[in-house]
């Protein structure tokens, strides 16, 4: 196996000569330049702020006289999009093909239905605007609306996943654009069987397979959490398998009702057959992988135990007990004083570019968590840090029972900034030492669970990891803060390097 990867590194690389975009392999891409700045989406929807939503420039070079400060702002010529999730017109996929670059950023608009795409390569530090495909071209030409995951092929051109179809009802199909002209080929999809749901994506050519996952109908969850709906089918619960040569949906793997799979990982080396995918309203980890008949399975490997609270301030939410015959006057957010379980709400995962290491964030219970996978089927946590979250010490709060902690955690403060929210949207540096937080998940559910995020505005973090043991430790010399931005506070959520991450990067 080992002679097969070197081999056909060598063949690769001299078949291509001077090559394209990203890296031969994830272990050369572990040995890439330190990032300097990231593009961060910012969103203004939901914060009673008429602004539109705009593209981030930050400068993280601890040597640089702007660190931790935005150093460019762009903002989208529409109000309400909800930029979430962005991806590149090339990447690592493209590697052999030195007719691509990696310049352009392709920024889904989740409410809009807008897809943008942003010139970075004419001038890095200042991202500038290059198309916009408006949403009646993704609604006539692919009966698709919601555009959440953006996946750069190495055929050259631009995947995006949907989550439901023009009406907000749900519908997990996939959006082809063409990678040189940026317009709308159709529907990647083939055939009439389609997932119910849709939301994130991985593909892994070598095995024949894409794998998507599913959050909910996108007009029931896209303006905001309503306890009615679970229960009640509009939550996700599949993992959807696809023939990746034939574009067929194949086969649905179920991993729990109301379990609302996100983020999906496979391992970056491309000869394996196995990853994991964060389950939200579960709070579970499941390793999904090929069996030796061919089909895929999966497995859960980690459970985030529920802490039993009093006072939690919160929707309604799974899990969660409320007075048994409530009228019809109360409204979604109340005081609970009854003893009641509360959720870690696991909200994004991703590995390591050796494979070597699990992170996710609690984006309630407000920890990350750092897992050694050297062991695939069975993770050992060996590194956790709280940074936020609705448990700590002080707060309206009080956790009675804890099944992993004595105490319950310190508010956070960092440069005398206590931290609204809590830890979401996270980025590992290519050589694996930094972990970047944000803290915004999705302005509706922001404005329900934390509040405060729409008042404050979100913030971004930086963890310092140890790479040989496993560690976290918060760098308390690093804060961008968005909610002293000129048009006001805003909300802050994926975060991209330029030279690309993994997170974005597919190696073929």
């Amino acid at each position: 196996c080992v002679v097969y990867v070197l081999l056909g590194f060598i063949l690769h690389t001299e078949k291509c000569g001077v090559c394209g975009p990203g890296f031969a392999s994830p272990l050369d891409a572990m040995k890439g330049p330190r990032e300097e700045i990231v593009y961060v989406p910012c969103i203004y929807r939901n914060t009673e702020r008429e602004k539109p939503d705009f593209l981030a420039t930050v400068d993280v070079n601890p040597e640089s006289p702007h660190y931790c400060q935005v150093v460019h702002r762009l903002p989208m010529p529409n109000v309400g999009d909800e930029l979430h999730h962005s991806g590149w017109n090339a990447c690592s996929s493209c590697f052999g093909d030195s007719s691509k670059a990696r310049d352009r950023l392709i920024l889904p608009s989740l409410i809009s239905s807008r897809i943008y795409v942003v010139d970075v390569g004419t001038d890095l530090r200042a991202p500038r605007l290059h198309k916009v495909i408006n949403p009646e071209d993704v609604f006539w030409k692919c009966n698709l609306g919601y555009p959440h995951t953006s996946h750069c092929l190495g055929s050259g051109e631009i995947m995006i996943s949907t989550l439901g179809d023009p009406a907000g009802r749900g519908k997990g199909g996939f959006i082809l654009l063409d990678g040189e002209t940026f317009e709308i080929k159709g529907n990647w999809e083939r055939g009439d069987k389609i997932p119910p749901m849709g939301y994130d994506f991985w593909y892994q050519p070598r095995h024949n397979v894409l794998i998507s996952t599913e959050w909910g109908v996108p007009r029931c969850l896209g303006y905001g959490f309503d306890p009615n709906d679970l229960k009640k089918g509009r939550y996700g619960r599949r993992l959807n398998v696809w023939d990746w040569s034939t574009r067929s949906y194949i086969q649905a793997i179920d991993v729990g009702e109301d379990a609302a799979p996100l983020e999906i990982r496979f391992l970056h080396n491309p000869d394996a057959a196995e990853g994991y995918v964060g389950c939200t309203i579960s709070s579970a980890i499941h390793r999904f992988y090929k069996t030796q008949g061919g089909h895929w399975a999966a497995e859960k490997v980690i459970q985030v135990p529920s802490k039993k609270v009093e006072g939690w301030i919160l929707p309604e939410m799974p899990g969660q007990c409320m007075p048994a015959a409530p009228t019809a006057h109360v409204l979604l957010f109340r005081w609970v004083t009854l003893p009641c379980p509360a959720t870690g709400f696991i909200t994004d995962i991703l590995i390591s570019l050796d494979d070597k290491f699990l992170y996710f964030s609690n984006w309630l219970h407000g920890d990350i968590r750092q897992y050694d996978i050297s062991n695939t089927r069975r993770p050992q946590l060996v590194g956790q840090v709280f940074v936020g979250g609705s448990i700590s010490r002080g707060g309206p709060v009080t956790v009675c029972e804890d099944q992993e902690l004595q105490r319950q955690p310190e508010p956070f403060t960092i440069k005398g900034k206590k931290v609204p929210g809590g830890p979401q949207m996270i980025q590992l540096s290519l050589d694996g030492k930094r972990l970047y937080v944000t803290t915004s998940l999705y302005s509706a559910w922001d404005k329900q669970f934390y509040p405060e995020l729409i008042r404050e505005g979100s913030v971004m973090l930086q963890l310092d990891v140890d790479t040989e043991r496993g560690g976290l430790a918060v760098n308390k010399s690093f804060l961008v803060d968005f909610g002293q931005e000129p048009e006001g506070p805003c909300l802050a959520h994926e975060i991209r390097y330029p030279g690309g991450d993994c997170t974005s990067d597919i190696w073929l």
